[in-house]
């Protein structure tokens, strides 16, 4: 098939970024009222979860080594409710994937799933805390504020849902999935509530993301002022992500799904699909055709969200950790992001058959975008069909003349020459770094 030529096309919204985060959650911390909840020389759990979160590794140091200059003993507690395999060992890996291990955070890094039972929710089930959170003198919470992938709500992806799903463990995580979208718009926030006031929870550092998956702001939430702050924070947030251009998209193809990029794997609020029971999907973007070319490394073969797709690979199906990804999704109670589509060996066929799917008679009319991942947005590919609204959007610049699709002779789109700057372009810099250095 002659598949519609594509340009490169740089998003050039104006974007506020910090300059020094893990300055600001030293100053955060330091300014804080952590003195006045936390006995002298207590020990802190800082709570980091599974979420790709720009520069994680620096911020989580940084809190500890003000923590311990405040004279507290700090430790790192995986707050990321049943990732990883809902196993230690599993959420351990996903913390050292992030750079947050023992030997670079000088301190414990504890990923036990033991939790204990501190009360009853709403609905007669009971409430689960990581055990290790709990038996610390003081809980110190590092995350990021954002939209959340599955609904819509008063407290979404934020320090709250850290304390009720993260630190739930896979038990606390489960009672609040379990039941869909009242368990999350309904009892996440009084469980929310339940625990800032019956736990050491000392303080909030929320995180805000721009478009460009930059540190935007850190915010300290002290524990009282949590409930009325958050939503505040998460509207500013709404308005910081990234989004795609465009409204109507014939073909969307995305380079890799990841936990590292979306919770999701492919964030709705760019695909445009919720694929949630009984919910309609968003407004915008309406894509008629999603494809899915692979799954990053960072996802340890974790390929929720596989369901968004139409479309897919037969590589990244091959990729799969059955254990992780079913733990995962049989948790989420979200089971339609799990279905598996239609397969083919190359990445030359999935977007054949795409563009040949899309209702559209002529290929060469196709509004094609490619993007690396649901991220990574600052810059994408766009077919000639899109050039009208490209000219017509002041946020909008095509860099180049549009061209082929370059795709190799085993018949792959080569990701790292069309975002050399992406998550997976650095991954790939940095393994052919390390293999020279082994053959050296």
């Amino acid at each position: 098939m002659n598949l519609p030529e594509v340009a490169c096309v740089r998003q050039t919204v104006p974007q506020p970024e910090l300059a020094d985060p893990p300055g600001t959650v030293r100053e955060c911390i330091l300014e804080s009222r952590i003195r006045d909840r936390i006995p002298a020389g207590g020990s802190v759990a800082v709570g980091v979860g599974s979420r790709g979160i720009a520069g994680i590794a620096a911020m989580a140091r940084a809190a500890v080594d003000a923590l311990k200059e405040m004279g507290f003993r700090p430790f790192i507690v995986a707050a990321m409710g049943s990732h990883g395999g809902a196993t230690a060992d599993g959420q351990r890996a996903l913390l050292a994937g992030y750079g947050v291990t023992e030997e670079a955070m000088g301190v414990p890094v504890k990923t036990d799933m033991d939790s204990v039972i501190l009360g009853t929710n709403p609905v007669g089930l009971p409430i689960h805390f990581d055990r290790n959170a709990h038996q610390a003198d003081g809980i110190v919470l590092l995350n990021r504020v954002k939209p959340h992938t599955d609904f819509r709500a008063t407290y979404e992806s934020g320090v709250l849902k850290m304390m009720v799903i993260g630190l739930g463990k896979r038990e606390g995580a489960t009672q609040v999935h379990r039941l869909g979208l009242r368990g999350m718009q309904q009892v996440l926030p009084a469980v929310g509530k339940f625990l800032v006031e019956n736990t050491k929870f000392a303080l909030g550092l929320a995180i805000l993301e721009n478009a460009r998956d930059r540190t935007a702001e850190v915010v300290a939430v002290e524990p009282e002022a949590l409930l009325e702050t958050e939503p505040g924070l998460l509207e500013r947030a709404r308005g910081l992500m990234g989004r795609l251009p465009f409204d109507q998209i014939d073909v969307l193809i995305v380079g890799e799904l990841g936990k590292n990029y979306s919770g999701a794997g492919m964030d709705p609020n760019v695909i445009g699909r919720l694929m949630v029971e009984t919910q309609p999907d968003f407004d915008r973007p309406a894509v008629t055709r999603l494809c899915v070319l692979d799954v990053s490394d960072e996802s340890h073969g974790n390929i929720v969200g596989i369901g968004f797709a139409d479309l897919a690979t037969e590589r990244l199906l091959a990729k799969t950790d059955a254990d992780p990804f079913r733990i995962n999704v049989l948790t989420s109670c979200f089971l339609e992001r799990a279905r598996i589509p239609i397969a083919l060996p190359t990445d030359r066929q999935v977007i054949e058959a795409a563009v040949e799917t899309c209702w559209r008679l002529d290929p060469q009319a196709a509004r094609l975008v490619v993007i690396p991942n649901t991220l990574e947005l600052e810059t994408l590919w766009a077919s000639r069909a899109f050039e009208d609204e490209i000219r017509a959007n002041p946020h909008l610049e095509r860099l180049g003349e549009y061209r082929p699709l370059p795709l190799g002779p085993e018949g792959n789109l080569d990701q790292e020459l069309m975002f050399p700057h992406s998550t997976r372009s650095r991954r790939a810099a940095t393994g052919e770094r390390a293999e020279a250095a082994s053959r050296a």
